[in-house]
């Protein structure tokens, strides 16, 4: 199971009730910050995340409203935290702003005791932990370098405690060997194979999160069967073409992928203040019925074949944000 905790979920500026893009993935004792607009580290404090463990940072690209929020985050980090290293992925243009942003400014005036890597990020896996992997993929966008992830659950085949109890496999080191594919001989000489006691394999949970991006032909490949979706719907329908000029993609088209990859769940964030929540989340649903519009400090949890689950709502909210507002990308 994962876990997502929506920081904030305006495009470009934030509104009265939504605060610049960030989401916490939570995944086992592993916690991952995406994205660090402006504010985030306020939000972290008003969601209860905390900051403990909060020590790898994936940037889906270089825009300010994506990264802003950097400085203020590292300086609390150095001065009130526990934590003395800190991981920031993203591609090349990203951390050529980050390493403007935190070493000219932050750090050469502060001097804070922070050990700080700037990881270049590749189209691939980065990370493989005991139970799930992480892997980062390109998304097109305004400039290079943007990229989405996957965090997919490792699958699995469960122990049948009743058939190792019938074929005398004692409690012990011999069952996890038989859990990790290893063949085992008992003490009266007979042979026990992995299949003799585990079950069917049963896949693990996928969540893909993208950013802002340009384009969604290029994405099915890496939603295809998502547990859940996490993706922008910057603008509506009736507006494409401007979605087109500014690089983003329209509710309906985050839904029509969702709908043509099997995704089960599909929430929606980098929402703009120009419009209504309601009116993005109806032209989705035209498309995708299970679909989400997230909003500020909402907790969902991702399990395996089923919906995304909220795990506790936000403070209440008028909900119409919508003005006008200007093209705010």
């Amino acid at each position: 199971m994962f876990e997502i905790v929506f920081l904030g979920t305006s495009a470009s500026a934030p509104s009265i009730h939504r605060g610049l893009a960030a989401q916490v993935i939570l995944a086992g004792e592993y916690r991952f910050l995406i994205d660090c607009g402006e504010g985030t580290q306020r939000q972290i404090l008003r969601s209860g995340v905390g900051f403990k463990r909060l020590n790898r940072i994936l940037l889906t690209h270089a825009h300010l409203d994506h990264i802003l929020g950097l400085g203020g985050l590292v300086s609390t980090f150095a001065r009130w935290e526990n934590i003395g290293e800190l991981e920031i992925w993203g591609g090349k243009a990203t951390l050529d702003r980050v390493q403007a942003l935190l070493f000219g400014v932050v750090l050469d005036f502060e001097r804070l005791p922070i050990q700080i890597h700037l990881i270049d990020l590749k189209p691939g896996q980065i990370m493989d932990a005991k139970d799930f992997t992480v892997t980062a993929f390109p998304v097109t966008h305004r400039g290079s370098g943007n990229f989405g992830f996957i965090f997919q659950e490792k699958s699995r085949r469960p122990f049948l405690n009743d058939k190792a109890e019938a074929l005398g496999v004692p409690a012990g080191p011999e069952r996890g060997q038989l859990v990790k594919g290893e063949t085992i001989t008992l003490t009266d000489g007979r042979v026990i194979e992995p299949d003799m006691v585990l079950g069917d394999l049963i896949n693990g949970v996928k969540l893909v999160h993208i950013g802002d991006t340009a384009r969604t032909d290029n994405l099915r490949e890496y939603v295809q069967d998502a547990d859940t979706l996490v993706i922008e719907s910057t603008f509506l329908d009736m507006d494409v073409q401007v979605a087109r000029d500014f690089g983003h993609i329209t509710a309906k088209e985050a839904a029509t992928l969702a709908a043509e990859a099997g995704v089960k769940t599909l929430i929606l964030t980098h929402v703009s203040r120009r419009y209504r929540e309601r009116d993005v989340i109806e032209e989705a649903r035209r498309t995708f019925p299970n679909t989400y519009v997230a909003r500020d400090l909402e907790h969902y949890a991702i399990r395996r074949d089923k919906p995304a689950e909220k795990v506790d709502d936000p403070p209440s909210s008028d909900d119409d944000d919508a003005g006008d507002a200007g093209w705010l990308i």
